[in-house]
C-alpha cells in the first residue's frame, strides 16, 4: 500500500471483472479539481439543473423542451423508460414488465427484476471505482439525492439502456438470472470497458462552464516550473499556486 500511495495510485477493492466495489484508498496527492467542480455545481441550483439537463441529453440523445423543469425531466425520463421496457418485453416475449426492487422479498421477484438488480449493482461498482479514482464524492448527486451513492446512480443511469436493461430481459427464462447476469457482464459485455467513457462523461458534466477543461486525465506539472503540491483558495480567481512565497507580490510601500 505504501508503494501505491508513493506512486500516486488509487487502490480500489472490487469483484472479478471490475464489477462491484467494496472500498477504495485514494492517493493523497490526487488533485481535488473534480470534487471542487462537483461541489460548486451541486451547491448552485442553476448549475445543478444544467448538469441534470446534460445528463438527459447524454442518456437519450435528444434535448429536452426549452426551459423544461426538473419535474418535467422526470416525466420525460419515465415515459422513455416505459417505452423501452415495453419494447424489450415484446422482443423477449415477456409479460408486461414493471420495475420492482424489494430486497426483503427477493425470492418472489420475477427473473427480469432479479437480473436487472444484480446487473445494476455490478454497474454501480464500476462507476463507483471511476469516481473514486477521479476524487469525486459519490453522495453529491445532481438528480438522485439522500443516499451515499447518489452520484453513482446518476452516472450509471447514462448506460443502463444499452447494457444492464437489455441483458436483464434476455435472461427472463434462465434458472439463476442474477448469477447469469454477473457472469455475462464480466465475460461477454466486459463492463470494465466502459471505464474510459465514464471518465469522459463525468469530466464533461463537471466542466459545462468551461468545456476545454474536460480532459481525460490530470495534466503533469509544466516543464521547468515548480511541482504544484496544493492550491490556495482565492475568492477572485478561484485558486492560486501553493508553494509560493507571496511576500514577493507586496508593494514596497506595504512591507512591514
Amino acid at each position: 500500500m505504501a508503494t501505491f500511495m508513493r506512486h500516486n495510485t488509487t487502490v480500489v477493492t472490487c469483484g472479478a471483472g471490475g464489477i462491484l466495489n467494496y472500498g477504495s484508498f485514494p492517493a493523497p496527492n490526487r488533485t481535488t479539481k473534480w470534487i471542487d467542480r462537483q461541489a460548486r455545481a451541486y451547491s448552485d441550483d442553476r448549475r445543478r439543473r444544467d448538469v441534470a439537463v446534460r445528463m438527459y441529453e447524454m442518456r437519450f440523445g435528444e434535448e429536452p423542451p426549452p426551459g423544461a423543469s426538473i419535474e418535467r425531466l422526470r416525466q420525460l425520463e419515465g415515459a422513455r423508460m416505459k417505452a423501452l421496457y415495453r419494447s424489450l418485453a415484446a422482443k423477449n416475449r415477456v409479460k408486461p414488465f414493471k420495475r420492482n426492487y424489494n430486497p426483503h422479498d427477493w425470492d418472489d421477484q420475477d427473473p427480469v427484476n432479479k437480473a436487472l438488480s444484480a446487473s445494476n449493482a455490478a454497474l454501480y461498482g464500476v462507476v463507483h471505482s471511476v469516481l473514486a479514482h477521479l476524487g469525486c464524492h459519490p453522495a453529491l448527486g445532481f438528480i438522485h439525492s439522500g443516499k451515499q451513492d447518489a452520484f453513482v446512480y446518476d452516472i450509471a443511469d447514462l448506460y443502463k439502456a444499452r447494457t444492464t436493461i437489455p441483458l436483464a430481459f434476455s435472461l427472463s427464462r434462465t434458472a439463476n438470472p442474477e448469477q447469469e447476469a454477473r457472469l455475462r457482464l464480466r465475460r461477454d459485455l466486459k463492463l470494465y470497458r466502459l471505464i474510459p467513457q465514464i471518465v469522459r462523461d463525468v469530466q464533461t458534466l463537471l466542466s459545462l462552464d468551461d468545456p476545454e477543461e474536460a480532459v481525460s486525465e490530470e495534466e503533469p506539472p509544466s516543464s521547468g516550473g515548480p511541482w504544484q503540491v496544493v492550491d490556495l483558495w482565492d475568492p477572485v480567481v478561484g485558486a492560486v499556486s501553493g508553494g509560493v512565497n507571496y511576500a514577493n507580490h507586496i508593494a514596497d510601500s506595504e512591507e512591514p
